[in-house]
């Protein structure tokens, strides 16, 4: 994949009217609070250079996934977030398209902001609707920035139509970070270069495990898509979740890794339960070892010792995927233990965004990985070494 983009450094924006695509689909608790800033922290970048350089500076984003029109996925409360970041005043923009957002983006100044209202409340974003596409170009664009990698992989209105209508397009500095630690820092990595590898399904990961599989030294694989690999090889894993599916796969991945000399380790024991609630009986148990109808939900204390001493002399680490169910304390130790093992580890440390990324805020140990990624899906088949469409129509330095 191409990945040397135009940026916002390579184009003249001052006094121009720059549009930044960004991703502010933020988490909100029960009250539809933001419970977790860290998607308009990493933006900040981009628009304070987008103010400092005199632009006019229109922001857009999605949130969530509402049926229409709904205050409760108001881009409101990121507009108020965004003032206390940036110390000034932001304007928000009611309508995402039509004449009262136009109206808004000419009496904009320069080193203004602009925050649109939720672009999901347009049925046209989701359906990538040229129509829609042209109205948001229609508000005076002169410059689009692209700097929403978590929403890099959707063929959207927003991410892929508007650069139809506007001339002159590139990605804000987030985008660069991103494409240099998923595709840089993965095309020559410092060895040994492990990859962790955890969340519930083979079947979501098959294209991450194959292209890995041909860089890493070492593979860890954890979380509900370990006792797929574990029946593959024979193991009498209870009522774990497996793939069945998916049986020929693992044993095939499990071969090739050894033919290439890569080192391939999955977990000695478990967390199991007769079910997934937090309030039953658990019990720490070999894998080989999980009572019947009992599932397992974490790995185990062995395992998190193990997956210590493989991880100990890597210098690049990079970890896509939870170990267990560690939204449930019951389940979350593992996870968690493991999130401070790559913290503290003396390597280049890459998260693979989404619930990963979430496990490792709840661990607090955010501040000690090298890089968090933003996007779940879009780091996903970035990893897969697959093109995304919003990368895709970015135009490449000469």
């Amino acid at each position: 994949m191409q990945i040397n983009k135009v940026t916002i450094e390579d184009i003249p924006i001052k006094g121009k009217r720059v549009f930044i695509r960004a991703d502010f689909n933020v988490p909100l608790d029960p009250d539809h609070n933001i419970s977790d800033d860290t998607r308009i922290r990493q933006t900040l970048p981009t628009i304070n250079y987008a103010i400092d350089a005199g632009a006019k500076v229109i922001l857009a984003s999605h949130l969530d996934r509402p049926n229409g029109v709904d205050p409760r996925y108001s881009l409101a409360p990121v507009a108020k977030r965004l003032q206390r970041f940036l110390g000034k005043d932001i304007f928000f923009s009611e309508e995402t398209v039509g004449p009262q957002a136009q109206k808004n983006v000419e009496c904009l100044k320069d080193g203004d902001v602009l925050l649109l209202e939720n672009l999901r409340f347009h049925s046209g974003e989701e359906q990538n609707d040229p129509v829609f596409a042209r109205a948001l170009a229609d508000l005076g664009v002169d410059i689009y920035i692209n700097d929403a990698f978590g929403a890099v992989h959707r063929s959207h209105a927003s991410i892929t139509g508007i650069t139809n209508f506007v001339k002159i397009l590139g990605c804000g500095f987030l985008m660069k970070k991103e494409m240099n630690y998923l595709v840089k820092g993965m095309a020559n990595p410092a060895r040994p270069f492990v990859a962790i590898l955890g969340g519930e399904k083979v079947s979501g990961k098959i294209g991450v495990i194959e292209n890995l599989g041909k860089k890493v030294d070492k593979v860890i694989i954890g979380g509900g898509m370990a006792f797929t690999f574990l029946k593959a090889f024979g193991v009498d894993v209870g009522n774990s979740i497996v793939e069945d599916s998916m049986l020929d796969f693992a044993r095939d991945v499990r071969e090739n890794a050894i033919a290439r000399g890569v080192k391939f380790y999955l977990p000695v024991d478990c967390v199991a339960a007769p079910k997934m609630d937090p309030s039953v009986e658990v019990k720490r148990v070999p894998v080989q070892e999980i009572p019947k109808g009992w599932l397992g939900l974490d790995i185990g204390p062995a395992s998190v010792h193990l997956f210590r001493q493989v991880i100990s002399d890597a210098k690049t680490i990079l970890w896509n995927g939870p170990m267990g169910v560690f939204e449930m304390d019951a389940f979350s130790r593992g996870t968690f233990a493991i999130a401070h093992v790559v913290a503290n580890a003396y390597a280049l440390t890459i998260v693979g965004g989404g619930e990963t990324a979430e496990a490792v805020h709840r661990a607090g140990e955010s501040e000690n990985i090298s890089f968090i990624s933003t996007g779940g899906g879009a780091a996903l088949q970035l990893l897969e070494g697959k093109d995304l469409p919003g990368l895709s129509v970015l135009p490449d330095k000469e």
